[in-house]
Formats: C-alpha cells, structure tokens, sequence
C-alpha cells in the first residue's frame, strides 16, 4: 500500500516515464533487506521495523535523482529518523 500511494504520486506527475526503483526496503544488519516496500508486497509493517523510503526518478542515459528518509515503525504510526533539510539547493 505505502508504495502504491508513493508511486501513484509519482505516476501523476510530468516525471512519470522516470521511474525505474520501488519506494524502498527494510533497513538492519544486511542494509537491504525485508521488508521491500514494493507493489505486490503485502507483509505486514510492524512496531520496531525500520524501513526506507527513497523512491527515484531517472533520466534514461542521464542523472537521477533519490532522497531517502529512513522510517521507523511505532506503535501508533511511524517517526522519520532522517533530520536534514530538503530545500532545493541549486549549485553551479
């Protein structure tokens, strides 16, 4: 479900023929790891799991672009680990 909302997000936007990777995937020992959060995956998130959410946009032969924020499962929802700003800076 959470990749459905993030890539229909995606797949609504001008950038839509840019998706190449799924939202995300379990974060612990082995760094990529169940759960993947991905269509199709219907395991259920549960308090103390740790996952990623880091959906991309590619330009075929060019560059992409990820911004990952690490996500921690509560009992009550979830808390993002991830504390830095995301104001678009332009460099060049």
């Amino acid at each position: 479900e959470i990749d459905d909302v993030v890539t229909g997000v995606l797949e609504a936007s001008p950038y839509a023929d840019r998706i190449r990777t799924k939202t995300g995937h379990g974060l612990g020992r082995a760094v990529h790891e169940d759960p993947y959060i991905m269509r199709g995956n219907h395991q259920t998130l549960e308090p103390g799991m740790v996952f990623t959410n880091e959906p991309g946009l590619y330009q075929p032969g060019g560059f992409g672009v990820r911004i990952e924020d690490d996500v921690l499962v509560t009992g009550d929802g979830c808390r993002c680990l991830t504390q830095f700003p995301k104001e678009l800076t332009l460099i060049g």
